[in-house]
């Protein structure tokens, strides 16, 4: 079931016995892995994420329901001798909040909470408010791909706008900055030539597209600062980033200055901590994802954790 992701009634399938024998076989096994709390011993860098497990009616469980829609995911990110991230699903819990995040923290005791010294999230509050509260010594760092998402975003944003100011209608396929939509989102050492050519021109279409084209510059700036030589050179960016952006005229940029400016310490934080990031977390996501489909979905929320930290390397078997 771990190395090659099979679902139970496949295994089951194979083994000639029904689903409910072999789960009654295998959850025990699982189970006393789960309440092993050795498994969490040695974490000095913690990740934590959201996904979505089930898209129907939130009833509570003792209803009949699957409970909440989403849980949270914690992930060890500790680096090994090598500098090497192994990323490890520890555990999850239902609810996406900070309140669910901050519970679980207080549970693992003082000698777990001691030991992390970086604390990887994304731009969500409510995870940095249990940071702060109960992980007072590690240093928060907000993920970088989701700093350039928001840089993303305000372009999109910036375009619609000028799109509606400009046609009074959404964008259509013969629209300069319809056409070019796509090619905003890329980063510019990405562009072909041909593509380089294509913003020229939508660009120069029209005087007011100088708010689109300013706006993208700003998220390639944006964009770049985590793709500098050193740490010290994209702090530097960062920083002239984070003193500029809010005086912008575009109002999208200004507003994307201030939340940057909001979570400042951990948006530089990246660049203290040699590049912390949470990708170890979205790529455990990646791997739920696709226990889920070749599974077609789970009832019960026990059994979805158990075999989630299963396929995540959360248990120690």
């Amino acid at each position: 079931m771990r190395r090659e992701n099979a679902s139970v009634q496949g295994l089951a399938r194979q083994l000639g016995c029904s689903w409910k024998t072999l789960w009654r076989s295998i959850r025990p096994v699982l189970e006393a892995a789960a309440d092993d709390e050795t498994r969490f011993a040695g974490v000095t860098s913690l990740g934590v994420d959201e996904h979505i497990w089930h898209h129907v009616s939130t009833k509570p469980v003792d209803q009949g329901g699957r409970g909440a829609k989403e849980f949270t995911g914690m992930v060890d990110l500790s680096r090994d001798k090598d500098g090497r991230v192994r990323a490890r699903l520890l555990d999850l819990v239902p609810g996406r909040s900070g309140e669910a995040y901050k519970t679980w923290l207080k549970d693992r005791g003082d000698t777990f909470r001691t030991g992390v010294k970086v604390a990887t999230l994304d731009p969500f509050h409510g995870y940095k408010n249990a940071i702060d509260d109960q992980l007072a010594d590690a240093v928060a760092v907000v993920d970088a791909f989701h700093i350039v998402k928001l840089g993303t975003a305000a372009v999109d944003e910036v375009r619609r706008r000028i799109q509606q100011e400009i046609h009074g209608h959404r964008g259509r396929k013969t629209d300069p900055l319809y056409r070019i939509r796509n090619i905003l989102r890329a980063g510019q050492e990405h562009l072909t030539d041909r593509q380089r050519s294509r913003l020229k021109v939508a660009f120069a279409a029209d005087e007011q597209h100088v708010s689109v084209e300013v706006a993208w510059q700003c998220a390639q700036q944006l964009r770049s600062v985590y793709h500098q030589p050193s740490h010290a050179e994209g702090r530097r960016i960062a920083e002239t980033i984070l003193a500029t952006f809010p005086s912008c005229p575009i109002p999208e940029i200004a507003r994307l200055g201030r939340t940057l400016n909001q979570w400042k310490d951990a948006f530089l934080s990246y660049f203290s901590t040699n590049g912390a990031n949470n990708g170890g977390s979205e790529a455990l996501n990646g791997l739920i994802e696709l226990a889920r489909r070749v599974a077609r979905g789970f009832r019960d929320p026990d059994n979805y954790r158990l075999r989630m930290l299963l396929i995540g390397g959360g248990l120690q078997l």
